[in-house]
This record gives structure tokens, sequence and C-alpha cells, in this order.
């Protein structure tokens, strides 16, 4: 937790698993960065993917928790891909105030086969699809889709488009995953961390918020830039454009470092951070409703060697047993 207890020109850091909220007000620029620790560790040792597969869903979940959080209601923000690559579906979902999970769907041989080619970017493991985001407020509202191409297409490249398409807000993102080495008294022991920032361009001057158009668009003249020429936003460009990866993960450089390290000279502001938990809401009363919907043949079918009806949830990989007699009476 944030330390409160605080002397005169000190300030509060957040650490692991604490989205930090910030504002650099001189620029217009509204954003949100995290470092991920104990959280995204846990979730990947859990599904023990090979370690391109879980990189993957890292940046998948950085990005789901960095666009999750700043959702002002109760409800589920969801990140899915489906596509023709070795990686074929990815699901990450964050559901206020703070619960986070994911998985992944691959082929193995494919994995194995872009390993050995050392083909193993987001963009060449997702390969060609629709990325879908979705934001869902619960029971009796309509749900709210984005959906995004992918043309190998890094998931950096998917924020920034899916704000220019649906939001028409310029957006910049910078995503990065990797193992930190730990000694322990076991010998050394590798932990995954990862962490990211999304900045958004978010002038009070609604003629200032002039987006280039994108590819394609009515517009023939427009190239594909990424955002309005606006000296400031030309300016947080280049200078999220000097993060290295490991100052986005590295707990001795910290979120509130990284942000004074790139906007002092403008002063940024810092809000109380929203903190992040590895929280699958899977239950087994959950699980019952859904086989309570199956029909007697279903239930037969369903039924393994040992009589019994055995479901795991993909996201966390608990297991859940029943009686299928308990089904059967009541079809």
């Amino acid at each position: 937790m944030p330390d409160t207890n605080l002397r005169l020109g000190d300030f509060g850091v957040a650490g692991d698993d604490h989205v930090v909220p910030f504002e650099v007000a001189p620029l217009d620029v509204r954003g949100r960065t995290v470092q991920l620790g104990p959280m995204i560790n846990s979730i990947l040792e859990r599904h023990d993917y090979p370690e391109p597969v879980s990189r993957l869903l890292a940046e998948a979940i950085v990005l789901t928790v960095l666009i999750g959080t700043s959702l002002k209601f109760e409800g589920k923000f969801i990140l899915q891909t489906r596509t023709d690559g070795p990686v074929d579906l990815l699901v990450a979902d964050f559901s206020s105030p703070s619960s986070v999970r994911g998985y992944a769907r691959f082929d193995a041989e494919r994995v194995e086969a872009a390993i050995a080619d050392q083909a193993t970017t987001s963009a060449e493991l997702l390969g060609n699809g629709v990325l879908a985001l979705t934001i869902d407020q619960g029971p009796h509202t309509q749900r709210y889709q984005g959906i995004v191409q992918l043309e190998a297409t890094s998931f950096e490249d998917v924020a920034r488009i899916y704000f220019r398409q649906s939001e028409q807000i310029p957006t910049e993102v910078r995503l990065a995953v990797a193992k930190q080495i730990v000694p322990g008294e076991g010998g050394a022991k590798e932990l995954w961390r990862a962490g990211g920032m999304l900045a958004q361009f978010l002038p009070r001057a609604p003629e200032r918020m002039q987006v280039r158009d994108l590819p394609g668009g009515d517009d023939p003249n427009e190239d594909a830039a990424d955002g309005p020429e606006d000296n400031a936003w030309l300016e947080l460009v280049a200078l999220m454009e000097t993060i290295e990866p490991d100052e986005l993960f590295d707990p001795t450089v910290g979120a509130e470092r990284l942000l004074y390290r790139l906007f002092n000279e403008h002063g940024v502001r810092v809000f109380d951070s929203v903190e992040v938990k590895d929280d699958c809401s899977c239950s087994r009363d959950k699980i019952r409703g859904i086989l309570e919907g199956f029909s007697a043949e279903e239930i037969t079918e369903t039924t393994e060697a040992d009589g019994q009806i055995h479901v795991s949830c993909e996201f966390c990989s608990t297991r859940y047993s029943f009686d299928p007699a308990e089904f059967r009476v009541r079809h």
C-alpha cells in the first residue's frame, strides 16, 4: 500500500500491482502507468505456458489493466483475440474494482516452430484476425464492443488504433515484460514482471483535438500518422519514445520516478493508485448453474470414466467435480 506517513519532501510510491493515474496539464495529457509483480507472476506461473506465450498474455493483461481501471462504473472490461497465428486465442479481463484474470490458447507445435525460427514477437504469434475490446456494465445494460483488425499488429499498435477509431483520442502506449532473477535459499528464482504506460492527448479546446484520418479514410491526402501535429502531442510522443523497456517493470525505478523523469520540466500530478489482483470470478455455483441447463443426453456425454463430471476453469485452473445424478433427476 502507498506510504501515508510521509515527511516533507517525500512522495508516496504505489509499488507493484497498483495502477497510477497521472496528469501533465501543460501538455493536455492524462494517462495511467503500472508495474505488475506478484499478480502477473501468479497468473503466468499457474498456466506454465511456453515463455513467448506467457509474454504475449502478460502484454494483453497489462493493456487490459491500463484500460479497465479507467472505467468509472461497476462492470467488466474484456480483451479477446481470435487469429490465425500460433496463439489463436487470448482472453484477459478486468472486473471492477480490482480483479484480473487471463488465459491463452495455442498450437504447441506451431509455437515450438516459431521459437525455433525466432519468430516470437507479439505480431508474429498473433498473426491475422480480430481483437475485440468489450465493456460490460452488467445485467440490463447493452454491451459496448470495439473491433480492431489484427494484421501482424502489436498490442501497442492495437491500443493506438482502437482509441483513434472508437474514441477519436490520440493515444500513446508502451508495454514491457521480463523475468527478474531473485536470489533465494534454494538458489536463484525467476519471477515474471510486466509494466506499461498509456497516455492520451485530451486538450480542453476542441479545435486542438484534430486527428489525422486512418488509412483508407475519407481524405486521400491524409497519411497514417498516429495523432495530430499539435506540439504538445508531438512532445508527448517524443518523451515516451525515450522510455527503456526495463523502466516500465524495474521495481527500483517505480512508476512515480519514471513519470518524474519524463515530465518533470512540465510538472506531473499523480492521483491515488488503484490496486489490481489475481482474482478469478469462477465458482462452484456458477459452474453448477451452467450444468443445470444441460439436457440429460449432454449430462451423460459430459460424465467421465470415473462417473463424475469434471470442469476446469481455463483462467485459474481450479477443478470442480460434480455427481451427474443430481442433474439427471432434474431432466
